[in-house]
């Protein structure tokens, strides 16, 4: 650990199994974890036909005769080299994409990745500025997509991670997995020395606004991350962990690393088995945005719904005792965001509540939390959540029925974790104290200015998990990172008086009014959520005299609250008359609440914003200025 430089406090802190510090890359997290733990359970792929199961000493054969097989097609990798040859990976969560990643690293190469289902001019666009030589594909379908201006790249050979039969491609050598592995069984791996700071991977920004930048991390940029997260997620060997968010995006990424090189058994869901596979596999740990666990609450409040009214009004009864106890415990824990230094009159005051509430909480456990556990398997010992703000009526629920949900924070940039909660100071609205070795300041928007402690202002970072640079752009990458290492994160927060970070939102998500208010749009669009009949929602409002909003009705709780059957009409008057109210009760009963938050202007549509139609990201975050484009005729008719 000393070439991280790390404190006595967080060396105490850290207390993982293995201590990977000392690694040169990245592959070597499998040679050691197949000799700790060789008949452990690693990958286990029950939705994909045929289903793969893989011990850690199979997954380690199988990424070694990976990349013997990309050796063999002709990966012309040198040792201690700054930037390997680069091997585009356009494919999807599944055992074959962990092979394929690690085994690509482990010939001496490194990957720019992608979803297979990114937009075909993306993923042309990957291939052409990151100069790769070689090209993993999903399957047939995702390699069509890139013809013909394939063959004018200088792609030399395509592996398609199925089993399919690829077509003759004149000049182009096109195999499939199973031809690969089978062609590697006749070639000896060479094995190729490399630096820390060698080039692993190169993962492309979203591309929301002008083409995506390709995000430069190291071998060490990975190996900081599996070190220092030990300090909040200790695992033991064998624990399950789903598998759900993208792997080709950093977040997902880093918590299969980490989670496998702890030894826990890894098993890939999706949305559609995620409910099915929470309970016939009972993890003990899942990773996920907060759209994920918005979904799973939505879930459980149906399933309240569809009982009968005198047992929803019991629910509801306990639901509301334990809200006011887990207030009560924050308070005298100081724990409660609102009031994080709570006077001795009001530390006794909740003392005295939280025995009084007790015994009523813990009935509300063995009647109704308990249940509720089961449905999510009932062996979670937490939930891992980042890339974007959990609703504060999420947080408030999950500690209700007794799940843990540790939040962090962090960008592709950061490989991704800069700071996360640690489950022995869960202070519920932050994102928690940074991890080892790294450095968050906040500083003045315009001047950049160092702010004091509980002052709101710009995010900075500076860190060994800091990328080394946007790939061939050194102008963006000079204005990202200052010439002290600083990386400017873009996000708007401020830190508590003991160094937990809270985020308020983006820098560039901030809405200004024409009275000069500044709205960040995060915290209320997460108020506005807990209306059962908002599916989702933007705000909208720039240069404007009030807020207005873009609204995804909830149909089928829409159809539930006003009893109608046939087409719904949501320009009629008891509609919006119906919306304005749900809008107006939860922004006046968030915390903090200004009378410019008032949403004043809507419109209500059906069409949710999905990946499919380019209005969210690939980790389910709102693309602001495509939603604003796609509706600016509805956004201007709606403050005329």
């Amino acid at each position: 650990m000393d070439k991280y430089n790390f404190s006595d406090r967080e060396r105490f802190e850290m207390t993982g199994l293995i201590d990977y510090s000392a690694l040169q890359s990245l592959p070597q997290i499998w040679e050691t974890t197949s000799q700790m733990f060789p008949d452990v359970l690693a990958l286990l792929d029950p939705h994909a036909k045929p289903s793969v199961s893989l011990t850690y000493a199979q997954l380690y054969a199988e990424i070694q005769q990976f990349a013997a097989g990309i050796q063999a097609l002709g990966v012309n990798a040198q040792p201690n080299i700054p930037i390997p040859p680069r091997i585009a990976l356009f494919a999807d969560n599944s055992a074959r994409w962990m092979i394929a990643d690690q085994g690509i690293m482990l010939a001496g190469a490194a990957n720019a990745v992608r979803s297979s289902a990114a937009e075909r001019e993306e993923l042309l666009y990957i291939l052409e500025h990151s100069g790769s030589t070689g090209l993993v594909v999903e399957n047939i379908k995702t390699l069509k997509k890139l013809m013909p201006e394939l063959f004018d790249l200088p792609v030399q050979w395509v592996v398609l991670l199925s089993d399919e039969t690829p077509e003759l491609m004149k000049g182009l050598k096109a195999i499939n997995f199973r031809q690969l592995m089978k062609m590697a069984s006749n070639f000896t791996l060479k094995p190729v020395n490399q630096n820390p700071q060698a080039l692993a991977t190169l993962i492309y920004t979203s591309g929301t606004t002008g083409k995506p930048k390709g995000v430069m991390l190291s071998h060490e940029n990975f190996i900081h991350q599996l070190v220092a997260l030990t300090s909040a997620i200790q695992p033991s060997v064998g624990d399950r962990t789903l598998s759900i968010l993208p792997t080709w995006h950093s977040f997902g990424r880093i918590g299969e690393y980490f989670t496998l090189a702890q030894g826990c058994t890894q098993i890939y869901t999706n949305r559609r088995y995620l409910k099915q596979d929470l309970q016939t596999y009972t993890p003990q740990y899942v990773v996920g945005v907060p759209r994920l666990w918005e979904s799973l609450y939505e879930g459980i409040q149906k399933s309240f719904c569809d009982k009968s009214p005198r047992m929803q009004k019991f629910i509801e009864s306990f639901l509301t005792v334990s809200q006011s106890y887990i207030k009560a415990v924050r308070t005298w824990k100081r724990l409660d965001l609102e009031n994080l230094t709570p006077s001795r009159s009001q530390l006794f005051q909740a003392w005295v509540k939280t025995i009084t509430l007790a015994p009523l909480h813990y009935l509300g456990e063995m009647l109704i939390y308990k249940k509720i556990q089961q449905a999510t398997g009932g062996k979670l010992k937490q939930l891992i959540c980042g890339g974007g703000s959990l609703a504060q009526h999420l947080e408030d629920f999950f500690e209700i029925i007794g799940i843990d949900i540790l939040v962090g924070y962090g960008l592709t940039e950061t490989t991704p974790v800069l700071t996360v909660r640690r489950y022995w100071r869960n202070l519920r609205g932050s994102s928690g104290f940074p991890i080892a070795n790294t450095e968050i300041k906040i500083v003045d928007l315009e001047t950049h200015k160092p702010l004091p402690t509980g002052e709101r202002g710009l995010v900075m970072a500076r860190g060994p998990q800091v990328m080394q640079g946007y790939f061939l752009n050194p102008e963006a990458t000079k204005k990202a990172i200052d010439p002290e290492g600083w990386f400017d994160t873009g996000d708007i927060g401020w830190l508590t008086p003991e160094g937990q970070i809270v985020l308020t939102g983006r820098a560039k998500d901030t809405i200004v009014l024409t009275n000069g208010e500044n709205i960040e749009p995060q915290p209320i669009e997460d108020a506005c959520l807990r209306s059962p009949l908002i599916d989702q929602i933007m705000l909208v409002g720039q240069d404007q005299k009030s807020l207005g909003a873009i609204i995804v009705v909830n149909l089928e709780a829409l159809e539930q609250r006003v009893w109608k059957s046939g087409e719904i009409n949501l320009n009629s008057k008891e509609i919006r008359d119906l919306f304005r109210a749900e809008l107006s009760r939860e922004v006046r009963n968030r915390p903090g609440y200004r009378r410019d938050d008032e949403i004043i202007a809507f419109e209500l549509i059906k069409e949710p914003f999905t990946i499919e139609n380019g209005l969210l990201t690939q980790t389910l975050k709102i693309r602001r200025n495509v939603v604003t484009e796609r509706y600016r005729d509805l956004i201007n008719w709606m403050f005329a």
